[in-house]
């Protein structure tokens, strides 16, 4: 019998959550964990990853035990996103970050992040870890509303997290970044889907493989702007790419997960047509699954390097 791995190749060096999860340690800071974990085909504590109370309670247990989040939820059908891989993202843009700033990952500087969601998981990750500034930008007023309840609920967090709503559909940075306001940087978990059908095949898919039958609820959950959008992740990116050039001077690097490795030569692409002046890829991994962020930048490296300079403490 195949013996469970003690850690989680792939996982940035800094990842909290590069070894098993100690359910002992998640249950002592957030004890409602207790009633969903059980006993694993290996003999360890495990959950039910097809449970979606499991999977939100063992979210706030993470969230509690490694990030000091005490009071986080979200309503239901909302996405409820594996933490390990959104602290990558973190992480990697953190080395981004740094690489401009001599090897040292820049604290007190402000990101911004596109899509906060009901679950508002980048900046718990992001200030508990570095110390970084917030503002994230959301369409749906139901997923503000429980995004502002996590920051409020938790003391010291509306100072370090300011939240807005994007009032115009069809628009990513226009309205969200105001007039002589600058970021250090922008992050985005873009829409998977190009349409409602492909994401319900996928939600069903999902459900299929975590042995739901056809009514189970799908454990990460997802509302259709977090899920699809026409074009894809292709189409959204790209509108991004454009609409940063009107802003390519009060950013510094604007990123974005890209799910597909196939969708990167269309991106590039309409990079190249934005006259960008830099671009990079980081490749993450959790196990088996591959991902990436690309970041780009319509600033040279000697005015990053001054923006750097000025900056980053």
């Amino acid at each position: 019998m195949k013996t469970p791995a003690t850690n989680k190749p792939g996982l940035h060096p800094r990842n909290r959550h590069r070894n098993r999860y100690d359910f002992a340690a998640l249950q002592q800071s957030c004890p409602a964990l207790t009633a969903f974990v059980k006993t694993g085909p290996h003999g360890d504590s495990t959950v039910d990853f097809a449970d979606p109370l499991a999977v939100k309670a063992l979210n706030q247990a993470l969230l509690a035990h490694f990030y000091g989040v005490k009071a986080w939820d979200i309503p239901d059908g909302f996405l409820c996103p594996p933490v390990p891989g959104r602290a990558d993202y973190i992480h990697h843009l953190a080395d981004l970050l740094a690489e401009g700033n001599a090897g040292k990952v820049p604290m007190q500087i402000s990101v911004l992040d596109v899509g906060v969601g009901a679950n508002c998981i980048y900046p718990l990750i992001g200030q508990h870890e570095y110390g970084w500034r917030f503002t994230g930008s959301e369409i749906d007023a139901d997923a503000l509303r429980s995004a502002t309840m996590i920051v409020d609920a938790n003391p010291g967090l509306s100072r370090m997290i300011r939240l807005r709503r994007q009032k115009t559909r069809d628009a990513i940075f226009p309205g969200i970044i105001h007039k002589n306001e600058t970021f250090d940087a922008t992050l985005c978990n873009p829409p998977f889907h190009d349409s409602e059908a492909a994401a319900r095949s996928g939600s069903e898919r999902k459900r299929r493989n975590l042995g739901q039958d056809e009514k189970g609820a799908l454990n990460f959950g997802g509302h259709e702007h977090e899920l699809w959008c026409e074009g894809g992740e292709v189409a959204f990116v790209s509108q991004m790419i454009h609409e940063s050039k009107a802003f390519g001077r009060q950013v510094m690097w604007f990123t974005s997960l890209v799910s597909r490795g196939e969708n990167l030569p269309a991106i590039y692409r309409v990079l190249q047509e934005a006259g960008v002046e830099k671009v990079v890829k980081k490749e993450m991994a959790q196990g088996q699954k591959q991902s990436r962020f690309i970041a780009w930048s319509f600033m040279n490296d000697a005015q990053r390097a001054r923006w750097a300079a000025t900056r980053f403490k």
